[in-house]
C-alpha cells in the first residue's frame, strides 16, 4: 500500500504555523516511505474564504519547502460530488431533513443548560412522517440535513500518537448536520466533517495526521466512512503548539503566521527545522540541527510527544541564526540586500565585493536579517549617531587626545598602498601598538574609544576588519574626524 496523506488548510487566513508544523509533520512521514503529499484548499466557507488567503498558504508552503505531489485541489469546485454522497446518505436512510427553526434550537438548549445537561441535539425530526415533513414545508422552512448517529455505540480507532481512543457516540452532540439548509427536497452547502470524508476516499488517503484538536471530528467522520462505505485511514493526532503559559498559541500571542515570521528576519530552513522539533525528536536527541531531507530519514511517529509543544522563542533564534552563520556569503548577501534596500541604504551604487565583506563581517552576529540594518548602518551612513555608553566613552579623560594621535598616526601611512589585507591588517594594529604604547594606556581603552568614534557604539563587529571597510572607501579618517569635532 502507498501511502498517501494531505495536508488541507482552509483559506480563511494567513498560514498558520500550528498548519504548517502539521503540513511539515504530513510531509516528513510522505518521504520517509516513499508515500504522496497532497494539497487540499478547503474554501467551502464561501463567506470567510479569500483568493489572498489562498495565495498566501500556497506560497508559505513552497518557501518552507514542502513541495507537494498532488494539487492543489479545491473543494468549492467538488461540490457535486459531496452533495451526491449526501444523497446517498438520504437514500440509504441514515440521514433526514430537519425542519427545526433556530428558535426551536435555542429553546431547547436553554432547557438543557438550565437542567444541567451538555448541549445536544434531541434528534426529534429523526422520524418525522411524510405528513409532517409537508406541513413543515408549507410553512416554508427549509431543512438541514442530519446524519443518524447511534448514541449506544462506541468508536474506537488505534492512533499513531495517542494509542487506543475511544468516544463515546452519546457525547457528539446527536445527529449531526451535514449540509446546511436547502430548498425543499434540495441538498445545500455540504459541511466540513462530510466533505473531508467525502474527499479522503476519493484521494485514497491512507493515513490523516492532524492536530488533536481534531479528535471529536475524527470520531464523528469514521461513522461517515463506514456509511458511505469508505476505508477507514489511520489516524495521527499530534499535540497542539502552547504559548509561554501553557494555552494554545494564537492570535493573542502576536506572531503566528508563516507571513509573519518570514518578515521578522526568520529563514525558511531555520523555521522548518524548528517546527519539525514542536513535538518530535530526532533518535538522537542531541541533534537539533537538520534540513527537512535529513528529518524525514528518521521521521517517525513513535518519537512525536502526546504533551503539548511549547513555543521557544531563544530556540528558534538559536537555530536560525546557525543557518545563516553557515550560508554562503553569496547566498547571505542576497537575502540581506532587500534587507537593506528596504531601510534605504544604497546598496545598488555599490561593488557587490565590498558589500560581501560586510556581510562577511556581520555574518556571524547576526540571529535574524533585520538585525543587519543596525549591525551595517556605519557603513552605508556618513552621520554616526552615538548611543549613550559611546558617548560616555568619548568624553573619558584623554580619549580626544588618543584620537588625535591614532588619526595623525593612521594619517602618516598610506594604507592603500600596502599591498595584500594582512600587511594592512598588521598596520593598522601597528598604529593601535604605537599609540597605546605612546600615550601609556591600555589597548582596551584605545579599541573602546576608537569604535565609539568610527561606529557610535561601543560593541559590534570585528573592528580591525571594521576599519579595513572603511579604508577601502577612504572614510576611516573621516569619520574619527567627524567625532572629534563632537568632544
Amino acid at each position: 500500500m502507498s501511502v498517501r496523506v494531505r495536508i488541507a488548510p482552509s483559506p480563511t487566513g494567513n498560514l498558520h504555523i500550528g498548519t504548517a508544523r502539521t503540513a511539515v509533520f504530513n510531509w516528513l512521514f510522505a518521504r520517509h516511505l516513499g508515500g504522496q503529499f497532497i494539497l487540499r484548499i478547503e474554501d467551502t466557507d464561501l463567506e470567510r474564504s479569500r483568493p489572498e488567503y489562498t495565495d498566501n498558504i500556497l506560497e508559505g508552503l513552497n518557501w518552507l519547502g514542502l513541495t507537494w505531489d498532488e494539487g492543489p485541489f479545491y473543494q468549492s469546485q467538488r461540490l457535486d460530488l459531496y452533495k451526491q454522497a449526501v444523497q446517498t446518505l438520504l437514500d440509504k436512510g441514515l440521514a433526514y431533513r430537519c425542519y427545526c427553526t433556530p428558535e426551536e434550537l435555542n429553546d431547547m438548549r436553554a432547557k438543557q443548560k438550565a437542567a444541567g445537561l451538555a448541549p445536544r441535539y434531541d434528534n426529534r425530526h429523526r422520524n418525522l412522517t411524510a405528513d409532517e415533513q409537508a406541513a413543515f414545508e408549507a410553512e416554508g422552512r427549509k431543512p438541514v440535513i442530519r446524519f443518524k448517529i447511534d448514541g449506544d455505540r462506541s468508536i474506537v480507532w488505534k492512533d499513531l500518537v495517542r494509542g487506543t481512543v475511544s468516544w463515546k457516540a452519546s457525547d457528539l452532540g446527536g445527529d449531526m448536520v451535514v449540509a446546511r439548509a436547502a430548498e425543499a427536497g434540495g441538498v445545500g452547502q455540504p459541511l466540513y466533517n462530510l466533505a473531508v470524508v467525502v474527499d479522503d476516499m476519493d484521494m485514497t488517503i491512507t493515513h490523516v495526521i492532524r492536530g488533536e484538536d481534531h479528535i471529536a471530528n475524527t470520531a464523528k467522520q469514521i461513522l461517515l466512512y463506514e456509511a458511505l462505505g469508505g476505508q477507514v485511514p489511520e489516524f495521527a493526532h499530534t499535540p497542539l503548539i502552547l504559548n509561554q503559559e501553557g494555552r494554545k498559541l494564537s492570535k493573542r500571542d502576536g506572531v503566528t503566521s508563516i507571513s509573519d515570521f518570514r518578515k521578522m528576519g526568520y529563514i525558511a530552513p531555520g523555521l522548518a527545522n524548528y517546527m519539525t522539533l514542536l513535538g518530535w525528536t530526532a533518535p538522537d536527541a542531541t541533534q537539533e540541527i537538520f534540513t527537512l531531507d535529513e528529518a524525514a530519514q528518521t521521521f517517525t511517529f513513535d518519537r512525536v510527544n502526546q504533551a503539548g509543544a511549547k513555543f521557544d522563542w531563544d530556540k528558534l533564534n538559536w537555530i536560525n541564526s546557525q543557518y545563516l552563520h553557515h550560508l554562503p556569503i553569496p547566498e547571505l548577501t542576497d537575502l540581506i540586500l532587500p534587507v537593506w534596500q528596504e531601510a534605504g541604504f544604497a546598496t545598488d551604487s555599490e561593488e557587490r565585493s565590498w558589500l560581501e565583506q560586510i556581510v562577511a563581517l556581520i555574518g556571524p552576529s547576526l540571529t535574524r536579517l533585520p538585525e543587519a540594518v543596525e549591525l551595517a548602518q556605519m557603513f552605508f551612513t556618513e552621520e554616526i549617531n552615538f548611543s549613550e555608553e559611546a558617548t560616555e566613552q568619548l568624553q573619558k579623560e584623554g580619549v580626544k587626545e588618543i584620537l588625535e594621535s591614532l588619526l595623525a598616526t593612521v594619517e602618516g601611512h598610506s594604507l592603500s598602498e600596502v599591498e595584500g589585507q594582512s600587511a594592512t591588517e598588521d598596520t593598522l594594529k601597528d598604529a593601535i601598538k604605537a599609540v597605546t604604547k605612546a600615550k601609556k594606556v591600555k589597548k582596551g581603552l584605545v579599541m573602546r574609544s576608537l569604535r565609539a568614534a568610527l561606529t557610535g557604539e561601543v560593541h559590534g563587529p570585528d573592528l580591525i576588519q571594521s576599519w579595513l571597510l572603511w579604508n577601502q572607501k577612504g572614510q576611516d579618517g573621516d569619520r574619527i574626524k567627524q567625532s572629534l569635532n563632537t568632544l
